[in-house]
């Protein structure tokens, strides 16, 4: 089978929903080795038709073996194993593993119990039969599924969860987008400067301390005695010009008649706001407010400041029960079932005076709806977004591939808004570390026109925050 030696390196036998998870999973392997089974061939074939997002990561598999085939040229050099490319990120040559199929007929003895028919045993059987013929080699099964792990575990086979798509060790260690400042942060700064432009308050500090705060970063220092709710407006090594913020808890600063409740929805609303800010992520548990503070936000800088010229909102349509079938009528329709909160929101939000009647009321919910587009995720590609607020809903159930390809749909005045609970992730293979939302989250921490916070206490009622902390 494996004409050459691999002593000191691994070997990686990977499970079919590894590469339809990640189809550039065949180059995360480093200088180890990757072993293709026939039987995950023959499911890459049976999934490669369809339009939804694991068929086109089978359909780009299909095309890098295709690439690698034509590389290694004749059915000797594959029997030998074909070299895969490395991505190195510097000029240091990378010692690259490479990548065998399954060219003959492997024999294994399973228990009764684990039939050879089906995929996952099969797979299970090869891995026994490449750890008897390579006793000098450490055979790793890679997969996905946790039950097929755990049948590994229980005939003595090595196995491991793909790990190369984890954002994070630990969802712990999330970015949140505020800091506290310590008691006696004041006395340690070597220089502190403040001025006034436009009618905001600006403040330039010197210190050690600063140096991790990220752009656009909300800090605070609580307590009734020189308390400070700011912004990172600039940073460069040491000298932070920090902006205090605008304070929408008063009535006379509320936005389409919204005030924030708490400090971190005073903190949301100051990013939704920002003109500078193209892109605003917002984490909290469910009723924190994420949809309501974002549309609210929305309505006034499209309607009242002309700053945008419609809504955009978009979910990805993964359900929480079964699903209900097909619905007819068009996209926006179909995507209407889907837009609960938007529809909740939009009523809390639609509070015209009385005296408008129910005819008033009408006007002013038409008026809306007629600046809220509802669109489908499927439908994404190839567009581009010009002077729109678009808003992605339950983001947490998207991937990173998936977040990426509606990210770069902006356009010049475009301003994105993610909104997602990392606990609730319905995706099959997500988790909080591997989630599009998780990965936006810290690779856009540093850049200086985006923010982001996560908002930490329900306000939707005490109802619903005896249930998020009790069940």
């Amino acid at each position: 089978m494996i004409k050459r030696a691999i002593t000191g390196k691994r070997l990686f036998v990977l499970d079919t929903n590894v590469l339809m998870h990640d189809p550039t999973a065949l180059y995360r392997f480093d200088e180890h080795d990757i072993f293709l089974p026939m039987i995950v061939l023959e499911e890459l074939d049976r999934g490669k038709k369809g339009l939804s997002e694991v068929s086109r990561n089978v359909r780009q598999v299909s095309r890098f073996l295709d690439e690698l085939m034509l590389q290694a040229g004749d059915t000797e050099a594959i029997a030998s194993g074909i070299q895969l490319p490395t991505v190195a990120n510097n000029d240091t040559p990378k010692v690259s593993g490479r990548l065998f199929f399954q060219t003959t007929q492997m024999i294994h003895d399973l228990p009764k119990e684990l039939p050879g028919q089906l995929a996952d045993n099969a797979i299970l059987g090869i891995v026994i039969s490449l750890q008897k013929s390579n006793p000098d080699t450490t055979v790793t099964l890679v997969s996905k599924d946790i039950n097929l792990r755990i049948k590994a575990t229980v005939l003595g086979v090595h196995s491991e969860d793909y790990f190369n798509d984890k954002v994070l060790d630990d969802v712990d260690l999330l970015y949140r987008g505020s800091a506290e400042l310590v008691a006696d942060f004041w006395d340690d700064l070597n220089r502190l400067e403040s001025w006034t432009k436009d009618g905001h308050t600006y403040y330039q500090i010197e210190g050690d301390i600063v140096k991790d705060w990220y752009p656009n970063q909300l800090i605070y220092s609580p307590g009734e005695t020189n308390a400070i709710e700011a912004i990172v407006h600039s940073k460069k090594d040491s000298v932070v010009n920090i902006k205090l913020l605008h304070d929408y808890r008063k009535d006379n600063h509320a936005v389409w008649g919204i005030t924030a409740r708490n400090r971190e929805q005073n903190f949301a609303l100051n990013l939704l706001m920002d003109p500078e800010v193209d892109f605003v992520s917002l984490l909290g548990q469910a009723g924190t407010g994420k949809t309501l503070l974002t549309l609210a936000a929305a309505l006034t800088q499209t309607i009242e400041h002309k700053r945008y010229l419609e809504i955009i909102m978009t979910r990805v349509t993964v359900p929480v029960g079964e699903d209900i079938g097909f619905l007819p009528g068009t996209e926006e329709e179909k995507m209407t079932p889907w837009m609960g909160a938007l529809m909740d929101n939009l009523e809390v939000l639609n509070k015209t005076d009385i005296s408008g009647g129910e005819w008033g009321k009408q006007a002013t919910n038409d008026l809306l709806q007629s600046r809220i587009k509802i669109r489908s995720l499927n439908f994404m590609r190839g567009r581009t977004f010009l002077n729109r607020f678009l808003i992605i809903d339950e983001a947490q159930n998207l991937t990173s591939k998936q977040m990426k390809t509606l990210i770069t749909r902006a356009g010049p005045g475009t301003k994105i808004v993610c909104l997602g609970n990392i606990t609730q992730i319905d995706t099959p293979y997500l988790s909080e570390t591997t989630s599009g939302l998780t990965y936006v989250v810290d690779r856009f921490k540093n850049w200086e026109h985006s923010g982001h916070i996560t908002l930490l206490r329900g306000e939707r009622s005490r109802l619903a925050d005896f249930a998020s902390e009790n069940l």
